[in-house]
């Protein structure tokens, strides 16, 4: 009887395991976080890096699932030094006095099972938050997830550039985060 128990016990602590949200970490050097603006009509990426902060996620219990991360606003590396230094001014990014940009989930959601996943939550950009959707996938990767994604944001929004004329008005930010298992 007892051996019938203990099977129970243990095959109810197994299945809560995968059931429940699980917790996992970002892992920086395995994620990118690409930005992308048209500057005088042609396409500039930069790249964001310092990634921090927690994950819970689950398939079958989103409703307890939590993206809170950030980046280094500092790190924007567009490859040209000049261009680095303008972005992190106040300007732009101003890095000196939000030097983390933001996301907190508020609700993720799967409305065609076979579908991607769709998550609402708060972006912080130099102090200004606003709230943003957006479509992602997640597949399992070497014993963590990689979750692959691509928001699209009206610069004004966060007061990116107020002052430029040749930046487009919309830019873009894809994200491959890798995350690891606590």
């Amino acid at each position: 009887m007892k051996r019938i128990q203990l099977r129970i016990l243990l095959i109810f602590l197994i299945t809560t395991e995968f059931i429940s949200a699980q917790n996992y970490h970002p892992v920086d050097k395995a994620s990118t976080i690409i930005t992308s603006i048209k500057n005088v009509g042609m396409a500039t990426e930069g790249r964001l890096s310092g990634l921090e902060g927690e994950i819970r996620f689950s398939p079958s219990d989103l409703k307890n699932a939590l993206f809170s991360v950030s980046v280094s606003a500092a790190s924007i590396n567009t490859d040209i030094d000049i261009r680095d230094s303008t972005l992190r001014s106040k300007s732009y990014l101003d890095a000196e006095n939000n030097p983390r940009i933001s996301f907190v989930s508020k609700q993720i959601t799967q409305p065609i099972k076979s579908g991607p996943y769709y998550i609402k939550g708060t972006l912080t950009i130099k102090g200004i938050s606003k709230d943003i959707n957006f479509p992602f996938t997640v597949v399992p990767k070497n014993g963590g997830l990689l979750f692959s994604g691509e928001m699209r944001l009206y610069r004004h929004d966060f007061k990116i550039g107020e002052g430029s004329m040749v930046l487009s008005d919309n830019m873009s930010i894809a994200l491959t985060v890798f995350a690891q298992k606590e």
